[in-house]
């Protein structure tokens, strides 16, 4: 089957792209779309075309992976995006499912749109390091105006049909039920005759030039205030600008020259990576092939889930699965607690119809799917388990042993654990291998990541069931193997014990959070702890000491807490905050207070460069990464990447930790982390990965550790 093939309909030519799965615009694509135009232009039987996708898209976009690699492209002229706009017989774009990038770009140089109420369209290359490359700056602008196209450009959204037709972007929709091929060839034969046709490039910009001028100068002030040292998402404004002010001929070469410009720069390449990544951490390379186990090739399918626990966390993990169509039951071990978490849900419902996020009835056949249980006993059908409660092993395992009595026997049992080793949990239970560990980041409903552990004794069909799960949840899956603190919280830990440390140095938390926001932090380290709670991080430090004496105390954060600053919850942790505002203020008596104590312990007085802070911090996680590495804890470093980009807002156009540490090199990591070994102590013994590293120059990024084959005996408990 020809990737582009002509059927012919009467006096209307049907272009079809068919590029399995999503069509996109591979090499070959664009030649074919071309010969076929070029021929329909000269043949006289033919009044209109139209251009659709087969299969489930329409074009979901160019295909990525040719990207910075100097691939042939065609010239401005010769393009499907120039050539059809040029035309003289309309074509009309039929788009169902995605219509992204180059295809949104083709569809607008199309002369009409006609797209099923459930496709999506958009132009999201600032999301992978580029800007739309193929007239999408030019043209979009035309249709519906500069303001809603540098929306839907900077922000790289998918747009609902439904809302792209309200802008204008979309000239009919037709209903998922109707035949969206018949209906595009009806309105090609509408429009055969209608001249002159309306190509976009001979259209004006709907703009005065004083409100352009002001609408360009307010979005470089929200991009420096932003988007920082990006530069992508300049590189798109610029481009939308010069559609604005320039002829279009002159406008899109500049777009290409911009183009261009950014398509192999480092921050192109971080966001591609990236993009890249998210698609590799969800494979799972150790499963048994097909056919080695009988029946244990496909996934329990999760339909109703139960949840323990109505707090925050519970809740939120309820609405992900109501969000997702899944038949929720909401249990606590307090009749008042489950009803406080239903009126949280039901509220927090409200506010996204409030903000315009759901309707009013979407919001009401989410809650509906929500219902409460008032006794485990009413959760034994569900087909998995998620336990929320309160960190604490022995809870944990005496909830374990009741689902054990209670749960069907082929239900999923997981536990939402941030660091208690999930194997312990487990072994409560007779069917060790159904049980794992499913960590969500709060606020559960709105964190893209979930940390899936997976324990000695977890079978092969129940992780896979578990990465299903998750993906049914639109969540991004991490898989990890059980230990301490797992990935993320492993990871993580000496980056704030290194924040914490440096207080006691010298440094303030303003002065920390101002390094990290201006890396691309969305928030420093201390106004997360603020938001988060500093009695969650003093609860965690408490049982750490306790199982192990040489444990590093932090006596700063813990007389915070002994002062009931315990963050913005009180009003005051390491900011202080305004009644009824969540904007920190640098607090004088936290200043006081942190010299006084440093001077207590001996060791302030120092002052730091914002270099030297930014590599206290990013460097001690870099070298506890290469630990986990090492030891065989992930499948591979750029799941590192993924779970710091949507677990700890890691700035996506620096690609995650590992990637970054990269630009820098191993070698230079190495020998400053040998240095504070030497100067600060045991904590930062270099990782022996880090120093191979080093030597043998191997990017940090491409490790990918050897794990063994998942046990067939453990896939046949199953």
């Amino acid at each position: 089957m020809p990737q582009v093939s002509l059927e012919r309909e009467g006096r209307v030519a049907v272009i079809v792209i068919d590029n399995p799965p999503v069509n996109a615009l591979s090499p070959g694509i664009a030649e074919g779309v071309i010969d076929i135009f070029r021929a329909m232009e000269a043949d006289s039987g033919i009044d209109a075309m139209v251009i659709i996708g087969a299969g489930r898209s329409f074009i979901a976009g160019a295909d990525i992976r040719y990207f910075g690699k100097g691939a042939k492209r065609l010239g401005l002229g010769d393009r499907v995006s120039d050539l059809i706009d040029l035309g003289s017989k309309p074509v009309v774009a039929a788009i169902h499912g995605y219509a992204l990038g180059g295809g949104l770009e083709y569809a607008l140089a199309c002369h009409y749109r006609i797209a099923r109420s459930d496709a999506r369209l958009g132009l999201p290359e600032v999301l992978i390091g580029a800007i739309p490359g193929g007239g999408g700056t030019q043209r979009l602008p035309r249709l519906i105006g500069p303001a809603a196209a540098l929306d839907i450009i900077l922000s790289g959204r998918h747009v609902p049909a439904v809302e792209a037709h309200s802008l204008g972007l979309v000239d009919a929709l037709v209903e998922p039920q109707q035949d969206l091929r018949s209906a595009a060839v009806a309105f090609a034969l509408g429009v055969a005759a209608t001249r002159p046709l309306p190509c976009l490039r001979n259209r004006p910009v709907p703009a005065e030039p004083a409100a352009l001028a002001r609408l360009f100068s307010d979005a470089r002030e929200g991009l420096a205030r932003k988007a920082r040292e990006q530069q992508v998402p300049r590189q798109c404004l610029l481009a939308v600008e010069a559609g604005c002010t320039l002829p279009f001929d002159e406008g899109l070469r500049e777009e290409w020259r911009l183009f261009h410009e950014i398509e192999s720069s480092t921050e192109a390449r971080a966001l591609r990576y990236a993009f890249f990544a998210e698609r590799e951490a969800a494979k799972l390379p150790d499963m048994p092939a097909a056919g080695a186990v009988p029946g244990q090739d496909a996934a329990r399918e999760v339909r109703s889930l139960a949840v323990i626990g109505a707090g925050t966390m519970g809740g939120g993990i309820a609405m992900s699965a109501a969000d997702a169509g899944l038949q929720v039951r909401l249990y606590d071990a307090t009749p008042e607690a489950l009803v406080r978490g239903m009126d949280s849900i039901r509220r927090n419902y409200g506010i996204s119809v409030e903000r315009g996020k759901l309707t009013q009835a979407q919001s009401l056949e989410r809650i509906a799917r929500i219902g409460s249980a008032a006794s485990l006993d009413e959760l034994a059908d569900c087909d998995a388990v998620v336990e929320a409660v309160f960190e604490d092993l022995d809870v944990k395992r005496q909830v374990f042993a009741r689902l054990d009595a209670i749960m069907k026997p082929d239900a999923l049992l997981l536990t939402n654990t941030s660091a208690i080793d999930v194997d312990l949990i487990a072994s409560a239970t007779a069917r060790p291998h159904s049980v794992a560990g499913a960590h969500f980041f709060s606020p559960a409903n709105v964190m893209k990541l979930l940390e899936i552990v997976r324990c000695d004794a977890t079978s092969a069909a129940t992780l896979k069931a578990t990465v299903q799960l998750g993906r049914s949840l639109r969540k991004t899956c991490v898989v990890v193997r059980n230990g301490e603190g797992f990935l993320t919280s492993r990871s993580r830990t000496p980056l704030t014990t290194e924040a914490m440390i440096l207080l006691e140095e010298g440094a303030l938390p303003e002065q920390i959070d101002r390094v990290m926001t201006d890396f691309g932090y969305p928030m420093g380290p201390f106004a997360v702890s603020d938001l988060v709670g500093l009695d969650i991080g003093h609860a965690v430090r408490v049982a750490r000491a306790k199982a192990d004496p040489d444990f590093r105390k932090l006596p700063v954060p813990d007389r915070l807490v002994e002062m009931g600053r315990l963050g913005q919850k009180t009003g005051a942790g390491w900011y202080r905050y305004e009644a009824g505002r969540r904007t920190p203020l640098a607090d004088p008596e936290m200043t006081a207070l942190i010299g006084a104590m440093a001077a207590q312990l001996g060791t302030g007085g120092k002052s730091f460069t914002d270099a030297q802070i930014l590599h206290r911090l990013l460097f001690s996680s870099v070298n506890e990464c290469c630990h986990i590495l090492q030891e065989g804890r992930i499948y591979r470093a750029s799941d590192i990447d993924v779970a710091w980009l949507h677990g700890f807002g890691f700035p996506r156009f620096r690609g995650g930790l590992m990637f970054w540490a990269d630009t820098l090199g191993a070698a230079a990591i190495a020998q400053q982390v040998s240095r504070w070994h030497a100067e600060l102590g045991p904590r930062w013994a270099p990782a022996p990965l880090l120093l191979e590293a080093a030597r043998t120059g191997l990017a940090l990024r491409e490790i990918k550790p050897m794990l063994q084959p998942m046990a067939l005996d453990a896939v046949a408990n199953d």
